[in-house]
């Protein structure tokens, strides 16, 4: 069974590759894959196994 996660990104202007990436790396650590990301980068849907 799988979990779904939604996240809104409020990362500013400055930076804000870098600040996704870190978003993105501590989320995959979680065990989060990233399914959705919406083109403005405001918002990702992450998903992963429930029971892992």
């Amino acid at each position: 069974m799988k979990e779904y996660k939604t996240v809104n990104t409020r990362l500013g202007i400055a930076r804000r590759n870098e600040k996704l990436d870190e978003l993105r790396n501590q989320y995959a650590r979680e065990g989060w894959q990233l399914k959705f990301m919406h083109q403005n980068l405001t918002m990702m849907i992450l998903e992963r196994d429930k029971n892992r």
